[in-house]
């Protein structure tokens, strides 16, 4: 593999983003940037579409790969949702007020 044939693989990573959710209990995702905050209950990451929360019970982050951008949770989802653009800062603020 040559230099550029590594440089597009990175770039494809980080502008791909899919959910795949088998049976309500584990939950894939790629093109995650970030890992905002998470605890057994609500995981907020901010992905290449903007931000999502997904909320559920006995969550656990079961793999996360940062140079490729994909995130794998186990437990049972209950929901999945993304913030608007416009509500991206409120989301964040809201989410970092509660974590302190």
């Amino acid at each position: 593999m040559n230099y550029y044939e590594n440089k597009e693989i990175t770039t494809r990573a980080q502008t791909d983003h899919s959910v795949k959710l088998n049976n309500r209990k584990n939950l894939e995702i790629t093109g995650v940037k970030e890992v905002d905050s998470f605890d057994n209950e609500e995981f907020l990451l901010q992905t290449v579409m903007g931000y999502l929360i997904i909320r559920g019970q006995n969550l656990q982050l079961k793999n996360l790969d940062v140079a490729e951008g994909i995130v794998t949770i186990k437990g049972k989802i209950y929901e999945l949702s993304y913030v608007d653009e416009d509500q991206q800062e409120k989301a964040k603020g809201f989410f970092s007020k509660l974590f302190r």
